[in-house]
């Protein structure tokens, strides 16, 4: 029996993927690095220091900064990026999600945060619905492995009270979703059939998610 749903933020609850491109350019701008759209596809659902390996490494300059170097250049990323998140409110959330949200409320089911992101908490207080998640966003601080890792869904199944195979998993990030198939946990896939390929159920926008859809999919 399902008795909890584990929610990714960016892609499915709301959407701050443009934002977290648009720090990242300007950042990768500063260390004469050029990013696209195409390339930020990669940065999706992993950490911010995963991230910044990656945009060095795309960079050539990998060997060229410390791990204190390091931290600060994400730093100033982040930086960045909360002056675009301050403007969040619940306007932000996708379509389809507060209603999703009010049902499993509503049948008292438990609610977790798997997100990479360390500003998840101040998100989702901006958007009003923090209340739905007290005591159970992960840390991913806390993590010795992030996504495609299981250990994220793991710790908010933890978190729940609830074994892996009582919850759903929902992400949007191909990264995300190996997190949640490696976790034993029922997979749900936001976007296309391609990209969400090894999901257990597939749909292109958040306005297709319904309650009663992925019970009955995660039930079969």
């Amino acid at each position: 029996m399902i008795k909890g749903l584990i929610f990714d933020l960016d892609g499915v609850i709301t959407d701050t993927a443009e934002y977290h491109y648009l720090a990242w350019k300007s950042l990768a701008k500063k260390l004469d690095i050029k990013i696209d759209r195409e390339f930020n596809e990669q940065l999706k659902g992993i950490s911010r220091m995963d991230s910044l390996d990656l945009i060095l490494k795309h960079g050539n300059k990998e060997n060229e900064y410390t791990e204190e170097d390091k931290l600060k250049l994400a730093a100033q990323k982040n930086e960045e990026y909360q002056t675009y998140i301050e403007k969040i409110t619940s306007d932000d959330l996708l379509p389809g999600i507060e209603l999703l949200l009010k049902e499993a409320k509503e049948k008292e089911m438990g609610m977790a945060l798997a997100s990479a992101s360390k500003n998840g908490p101040k998100i989702i207080k901006q958007l009003g619905i923090d209340d739905l998640f007290k005591g159970t966003v992960v840390d991913p601080a806390s993590l010795k492995a992030g996504k495609p890792a299981p250990e994220i869904f793991l710790k908010g199944a933890e978190l729940l009270g609830i074994e892996p195979n009582e919850c759903i998993g929902l992400e949007d990030a191909e990264a995300g979703v190996e997190s949640i198939n490696a976790a034993g946990i029922f997979s749900v896939g936001v976007g296309s059939k391609s990209a969400m390929a090894k999901a257990d159920y597939i749909v292109e926008s958040t306005k297709e998610l319904t309650l009663n859809d992925i019970l009955n999919q995660a039930q079969k």
